[in-house]
């Protein structure tokens, strides 16, 4: 039976044997038992391994792997890790980069390890999907996998939200982080302002401005909402010539976006964890925003 992923992206597995129905059989004749093969687990020396060339991860909290490598101490490691050989003695991971850096961690020579045989776009999304199942990216992490999904599948971005279970408007907003200056990107990676903070700085276009703005947030604990205020300051002294249009209602719109985002920020102060999404067009600004029913 072909795993989840299989079924989504189309990654070739061995198709496990299926017994036949029997009931039509006469008692008299043996009845055949098929075994279903199984994957052989090896122990795999730790120096033998290589990171996957296409992990989305790029930060890994230590105190997060000394706390798993604590859990494996105790309990062992309960799902070998995914390998693929790549050269005599060495073996590069598919899946299970957490677990390697935690047995590394504890010293261990071997680590138990299932053997794959993939292409290298199977190998980059099996890498991908993992992380992103976990929920342990950050949100610029997150848009490189989604970018990377859509490169290596030639899917559209509906078809990706699709085939993920997410709103297709999430995987939007995520992919503009990746418009944002590197310096805005790291900053989201480092953690010193939010996924929030960065998507405030999209209007602003011209890197110079969002960089500066970067600067003050990080200096000035700006908050969102803050944020949100300086941005369109600094857009109504530096207008596009391009959207000259927009100037006859601009104000008006202004007022209207700042009141949603400011209505949004009340109801995420309260507790409630909302999925906000903002989108702007030529025309008009879109909000989509998913109230969840039970207090998260």
């Amino acid at each position: 039976m072909k795993s989840p992923f299989s079924r989504l992206f189309g990654v070739s597995e061995k198709e496990e044997p299926v017994q036949e129905n029997t009931q039509e059989v006469e008692q008299t004749e043996p009845i055949e038992v098929v075994e279903v093969e199984r994957d052989e687990v090896h122990q795999i020396p730790i120096h033998q391994i290589v990171p996957n060339r296409h992990q989305p991860r790029t930060v890994f909290q230590e105190s997060k792997i000394a706390e798993l490598a604590e859990t494996i101490s105790q309990h062992g490691i309960i799902q070998p890790i995914v390998l693929q050989k790549i050269a005599e003695d060495q073996y590069e991971l598919i899946a299970g980069e957490r677990r390697w850096r935690a047995v590394q961690m504890l010293q261990w020579e071997r680590v138990p390890a299932i053997l794959r045989t993939m292409s290298e776009e199977e190998m980059a999304s099996v890498a991908l999907i993992e992380n992103l199942q976990r929920e342990e990216l950050s949100p610029i992490e997150e848009a490189f996998a989604y970018e990377k999904l859509l490169k290596f599948h030639g899917l559209t971005q509906e078809a990706l939200a699709q085939r993920l279970g997410k709103g297709q408007s999430t995987i939007a907003n995520k992919l503009r982080l990746l418009k944002l200056p590197k310096e805005v990107q790291d900053a989201v990676l480092q953690k010193f302002v939010t996924e929030r903070h960065a998507r405030a700085l999209i209007p602003l276009k011209k890197p110079d401005l969002q960089i500066a703005l970067l600067a003050d947030i990080i200096e000035k604990s700006f908050n969102v909402k803050q944020t949100e205020d300086r941005v369109s300051k600094m857009l109504e002294k530096n207008p596009e010539p391009s959207k000259a249009r927009r100037k006859a209602f601009s104000k008006d719109m202004r007022i209207a976006v700042n009141t949603i985002r400011q209505s949004l920020t009340m109801v995420t102060d309260s507790g409630i964890n909302l999925d906000a999404a903002e989108e702007e067009f030529d025309e008009y600004y879109q909000f989509t925003i998913k109230i969840p029913k039970k207090k998260s």
